[in-house]
C-alpha cells in the first residue's frame, strides 16, 4: 500500500479548483500523467524577469517593465478592427495600454478610472508615446506583495498557457505534505540541500534567472531523489536476480573445440577475458543477467556463440532473438557456417516461418531436438515452449525495450540472459539502464582492422562523389548509399532512397540494388543475398541497414544527408565497412547549413572511431532520451533528472544505492523506511514488493 503521506501527492488533477475536462486532457498529456505529483514534476524551463521596476519617464523600451500606475481614461475603439485603449499613469509619464478583440465591460470592470494597479509587459513606443500590448499581469498592490520578481516559465503545449500552470501548480504546492528524510545526511550537508518539500517549493519559485538552471541546489536535490529512485530499484532487482536459482552450465569443451578450430583466427584478449565472466556466471547455481558491450565489429556474435555452445555441451538448449528478419537470417547462416563441423541443430523462427515447418520447429524445441533456436521476437510468443532452455542470447537490446527482457525469464525462470549491443552506451545510461545487470566490454577490435577514412563533403559535390563511385566499382569495390527517407516529402528537402536509386539506376544498371523498411521481408532478403554475393555492387538503403548487416566485401559507405542522423547511428551505419581487413572510407555527405550542433557531430565522426567516445559525446549533444535514435530504447525517461548535467549525481545514487542493499536490504531503518516513501513517489514500489534478499 502507497503510504498514508504520499495520498495529496496522489491525488487527480481533476480535484485542482478551475481544472475542467478539457483542460484536465491538456495538462495530462503535458505533464505525462494524472497525478498532482506529475503536476509538479514538470518544472519551470525558463524565468521572466520582471524586477526592473522603473518611473515610466526613465523606462527603457524593449524590456519587460513592471509599473504602479493610476487608470486615467478608457478609449473604446470606433471600428472592429481598431484596438481597445486604456490611458494610465504614474508621477512621471502617461502609458497606453492596448488590447486587441477583447470584452469592453471586463476590462472597464478589472481596471476602473481612478483605480491603483501594477501592470507588467513588455515596453514599447508609438508614435512617440509609451505603449504595452496586452500587459502579462494585471494586478491590485496587495497581490503585487507577495508575488516574486521572477517569473516561472513552463514548457507548455496547446489548450496551456503559463498564467493556467502557475495557477494550478500553486494550489498543488500547497498540498505538499512533510515528508521523511531519505537522503544520506552528510550528503544533504556537504550538498547544502534543502529537504525534498523546500526543494520542489524553490524549484517553482525561482528566485533568481540561474534557480531554473540543472546546476541550482532545488533542482540538483529533486534530479538526486529520482536518480537514486532509479539507482535503488535496479539494485534491488539484480539482489533478486542473484538470488533466483540458475542451471549450472559447465561443458565438457568438444564443441567449441572444434569450432575454434574451424575460424582460422584467434580471439582478442578481450574476447577471451569476456567469455571468462560469461563461463564463470554459467557454473554458478545463480541465474546469469548480463550485458555485452563491444564496438561495431568487436566480435560479440562469436562470443555468443561459443556461450550457447557451452550449453549445448551440458545438453541443454540456447536462443538467439534479434530485432529483425535480415539479421535472424544473417545470424543463422553464420552459426550454421560456424559449426558446420559440429553435431549442433539449429533452426530458424519468424514472423515469416511457413505453417508446416513452423510446426516442426515448436515440436523440436518441445522436445529438446533443437539445440539453439535464431529469431525475432517471435522466439517469446505463448506457443514456443523449450525444454530445457539455458541461455537467452538478445542482440541489439535497445531494440526491443526492457519489458521484453524481463519476459525472457519468463519462458524459463531459471534460464541465463546474455544481451548484446553494438551500440556503445555511456557508463551513466549504463547506470539509468543496466543497472540491474552485470556487466562487460569487448573494447578491442581484432587483429588487421584498418581504420576508416572517413571525409566530410556538401551535397554540392554529389556529381564527385558519384564519378569517383564508378571508378571504384569498376576495380570490382562494393558500397552501401544510405538515405534517410524512403519517398520524397513535400514538407522535406531530404533525398529518398527511391528516388536516388532510380538515379544511380541510370549509371550503374543492374548492378545497384534498393532495401528500406516499407519493403516485404522476401524481397529485403531477395536484394541482401544478391549484394553478398557479389551481383549488386552497390547498395541503397535507409538505416534498415544500420544493425548487424554483415558483407566484409563492401568497403565504402555514402550517408546522404549525414547531418540529419545521430551520432550513434552514423557510427553504427560506418560500422557496415568495417567488417573485413580492407581498406575502407566512409563519405559524410551534407546539405544546407549545418547548425553549430550538426557540425559538431560530424567533425567527431572524422575525428574518431572509438564508440565509447562518440557515445559520449552524443549525450553532451543531444541527451540520455536521444542516445541511440529512439525513445523506445529501454532508457528512463527522467522528469527531474538531466543526463547532460547530472552525471556526477548518478554516480553517487549508484555507490549509495549499493550501500543501502548492503547495509539495509529490506529498508527497514529509519532511513529505509524514508527510501520505500522515495520508491512509491517515483512508483517504483514493484521493485521490493515479494523482495527477498
Amino acid at each position: 500500500m502507497r503510504p498514508e503521506v504520499l495520498y495529496p501527492l496522489f491525488s487527480d488533477i481533476a480535484s485542482l479548483r478551475g481544472v475542467g475536462p478539457k483542460s484536465l486532457a491538456y495538462i495530462q498529456n503535458l505533464v505525462g500523467g494524472r497525478y498532482i505529483a506529475d503536476l509538479l514534476f514538470h518544472l519551470p524551463s525558463g524565468v521572466i524577469d520582471r524586477s526592473y521596476r522603473p518611473k515610466l519617464r526613465d523606462a527603457e523600451t524593449g524590456r519587460i517593465c513592471t509599473v504602479k500606475v493610476r487608470i486615467v481614461e478608457h478609449i473604446a475603439p470606433k471600428t472592429s478592427k481598431q484596438p481597445y485603449r486604456v490611458i494610465v499613469e504614474d508621477d512621471t509619464e502617461q502609458l497606453t495600454l492596448v488590447f486587441f478583440k477583447v470584452y469592453a465591460a471586463s476590462i472597464a470592470k478589472n481596471l476602473p478610472v481612478g483605480a491603483l494597479k501594477i501592470v507588467s509587459g513588455k515596453l514599447e513606443s508609438f508614435n512617440g508615446q509609451l505603449q504595452m500590448t496586452h500587459p502579462d499581469i494585471i494586478a491590485d498592490e496587495k497581490d503585487e506583495e507577495n508575488r516574486s520578481a521572477f517569473e516561472p516559465v513552463y514548457p507548455l503545449t496547446a489548450g496551456v498557457s503559463n498564467k493556467m500552470m502557475r495557477k494550478y501548480i500553486e494550489q498543488a504546492l500547497a498540498l505538499v505534505p512533510k515528508l521523511p528524510e531519505w537522503d544520506d545526511g552528510e550528503l544533504v550537508k556537504r550538498q547544502e540541500w534543502t529537504s525534498f518539500r523546500e526543494s520542489l517549493i524553490r524549484a517553482h519559485h525561482p528566485q533568481n534567472l540561474n534557480d531554473t538552471l540543472p546546476k541550482a541546489k532545488a533542482r540538483a536535490r529533486l534530479a538526486y531523489d529520482e536518480l537514486l529512485a532509479n539507482q535503488l530499484t535496479l539494485a534491488m532487482l539484480r539482489e533478486r536476480n542473484r538470488e533466483e536459482g540458475g542451471k549450472i552450465i559447465a561443458g565438457d569443451g568438444h564443441l567449441r573445440q572444434k569450432v575454434m578450430q574451424g575460424l582460422g583466427f584467434e580471439l582478442t584478449d578481450a574476447q577471451k577475458k569476456v567469455l571468462e565472466e560469461i563461463y564463470a556466471n554459467q557454473a554458478q547455481p545463480r541465474k546469469m543477467l548480463r550485458l555485452l558491450q563491444g564496438d561495431v565489429g568487436a566480435g560479440k556474435t562469436i562470443v555468443a556463440a561459443l556461450a550457447m555452445l557451452n550449453a549445448i555441451e551440458a545438453k541443454t538448449q540456447a536462443a538467439l532473438m534479434v530485432p529483425t528478419e535480415i539479421l535472424a537470417n544473417q545470424h543463422f547462416e553464420s552459426l550454421k557456417e560456424m559449426c558446420r563441423d559440429c553435431e549442433v541443430n539449429i533452426a530458424l523462427l519468424s514472423g515469416k516461418t511457413k505453417s508446416k515447418e513452423r510446426r516442426e520447429i515448436l515440436a523440436g524445441l518441445a522436445a529438446g531436438e533443437i539445440d539453439i533456436i535464431v529469431g525475432t521476437h517471435a522466439l517469446f510468443s505463448d506457443e514456443v515452449k523449450y525444454k530445457n532452455l539455458a541461455l537467452a542470447v538478445v542482440d541489439e537490446q535497445h531494440r526491443f525495450g526492457v519489458q521484453q527482457r524481463l519476459k525472457l525469464s519468463q519462458k524459463s525462470p531459471d534460464c541465463d540472459v546474455l544481451v548484446m549491443t553494438a551500440t556503445p552506451i555511456p557508463r551513466t545510461l549504463v547506470l539509468s539502464a543496466y543497472g540491474d545487470m552485470d556487466y562487460s566490454v569487448i573494447n578491442q577490435l581484432p587483429k588487421g582492422r584498418k581504420p576508416v577514412d572517413t571525409r566530410v563533403l556538401p551535397l554540392s559535390k554529389l556529381t564527385e562523389v558519384v564519378e569517383g563511385l564508378q571508378r571504384l566499382i569498376e576495380q570490382g569495390v562494393m558500397a552501401y548509399w544510405v538515405c534517410p527517407l524512403v519517398e520524397a516529402s513535400e514538407k522535406s528537402d531530404l533525398a529518398a532512397a527511391e528516388a536516388r536509386f532510380a538515379d544511380l539506376a541510370q549509371i550503374f544498371g543492374d548492378k545497384v540494388g534498393l532495401v528500406h523498411g516499407k519493403m516485404k521481408e522476401n524481397e529485403k532478403n531477395a536484394v541482401m543475398s544478391k549484394f553478398k554475393v557479389g551481383e549488386i555492387r552497390l547498395l541503397v538503403a535507409t538505416t534498415v541497414i544500420e544493425v548487424g548487416v554483415n558483407v566484409p566485401q563492401a568497403t565504402v559507405m555514402i550517408i546522404e544527408h549525414a547531418e540529419r542522423f545521430g551520432l550513434a547511428q552514423l557510427h553504427q551505419l560506418r560500422g557496415r565497412v568495417k567488417r573485413g581487413n580492407q581498406a575502407a572510407r566512409c563519405l559524410l555527405v551534407y546539405g544546407g547549413n549545418l547548425s553549430q550542433t550538426a557540425y559538431e557531430r560530424l567533425m567527431i565522426m572524422k575525428k574518431s572511431e572509438d564508440g565509447f567516445e562518440i557515445a559520449e559525446k552524443d549525450l553532451e549533444l543531444r541527451g540520455g532520451g536521444e542516445i541511440l535514435g529512439t525513445r523506445q530504447s529501454g532508457f528512463e525517461n527522467f522528469r527531474l533528472a538531466d543526463m547532460e548535467y547530472h552525471r556526477q549525481l548518478l554516480e553517487i545514487a549508484n555507490k549509495d544505492a549499493k550501500l543501502i542493499i548492503n547495509k539495509d536490504p529490506h529498508l527497514l531503518s529509519k532511513r529505509g523506511g524514508g527510501l520505500r516513501t522515495l520508491l512509491y513517489l517515483f512508483e517504483k514500489e514493484n521493485s521490493f514488493q515479494n523482495y527477498k534478499a
